[in-house]
């Protein structure tokens, strides 16, 4: 499913079990790892060493990703590394689209000593720019990474970023060979107390109710042996984290949409809010413009 799995990667403690956990993903695909190290031309970095100019990101980047490529040999995996100069974030998603990856791994939120490059802003960044899928994983203390995935959790809405992006989440459960549990939340936030909320209330349980039963014949189509679904209410965000804790998801697939200016618009923030706060792997997928 993957042939080319994009890792950006600075050498923290979060993100070298990124890099594991991408390895193993790599292994199962039998996909290629693209180790890359961005040298952040935002700050300044260039210094003189015994009378020659040294970029010194540079040379932290060769560094790092030279140590990575050791660890790399010990999982056998397949692998190239890279050092460039650059913005991040657009830089990251810059190259996964020149070079053909099929798949970003990053993480949000690392543990302490975490290169600020990779911490929330400039992951999110990523997540709102990248046709290419990205998996997030907010790495902390006491949360661990499990693959093969055995529970997949595709929360829907109905719209059309959401049924693309459950077609690519699909295919990997079903490759997998994991159950697929397909969420839809009733914001009833968003409604009154007067009789026009009441039928309001009632259009909006049937649009859920459908935009599930939809992605469920999806997941069936697509060879999933057993995919469940079911409807919430309240907030989406608080809904979605309390089913993958109640129902122990090991990874979570969303859509993204639209563009206004360079940012992408993430599904009424919930995508955004989701990669931020899911204690494991989120998978966001981008409805092609």
């Amino acid at each position: 499913m993957y042939e080319n799995i994009l890792v950006p990667f600075d050498g923290s403690e979060g993100a070298a079990e990124v890099l594991h956990h991408a390895s193993e993903i790599a292994h199962w695909a039998d996909a290629t790892l693209e180790l890359l190290y961005v040298a952040d031309t935002t700050r300044d970095s260039v210094t003189v060493v015994e009378g020659r100019t040294v970029d010194a990101l540079e040379q932290r980047g060769e560094d790092v990703v030279d140590e990575a490529a050791k660890t790399l040999d010990t999982l056998g995996v397949a692998y190239d590394t890279d050092v460039v100069q650059g913005n991040p974030a657009p830089t990251i998603v810059d190259y996964a689209e020149r070079y053909d990856q099929d798949l970003i791994v990053m993480p949000t939120h690392g543990r302490e000593g975490l290169s600020r490059y990779l911490v929330g802003s400039v992951t999110e960044k990523v997540v709102r720019l990248s046709s290419v899928p990205v998996l997030t994983v907010r790495m902390q203390p006491d949360e661990t990474l499990v693959f093969p995935y055995e529970d997949v959790l595709v929360p829907t809405d109905g719209s059309a970023a959401a049924t693309y992006a459950a077609d690519h989440v699909l295919s990997l459960a079903a490759s997998l060979d994991a159950t697929v549990h397909v969420l839809s939340v009733v914001d009833d936030s968003v409604l009154g107390l007067d009789v026009r909320s009441a039928a309001s209330g009632e259009e909006s349980e049937r649009a859920a109710t459908e935009a599930v039963e939809e992605v469920v014949s999806k997941a069936e189509a697509r060879g999933v042996t057993d995919a469940v679904g079911s409807v919430e209410h309240g907030s989406p965000v608080e809904a979605i984290l309390d089913y993958i804790d109640s129902n122990d998801v090991h990874m979570v697939g969303l859509g993204t949409t639209g563009r206004t200016g360079t940012d992408r618009i993430l599904l009424g923030s919930v995508a955004e809010k989701t990669v931020r706060a899911a204690p494991v792997p989120v998978m966001t997928v981008a409805e092609p413009e």
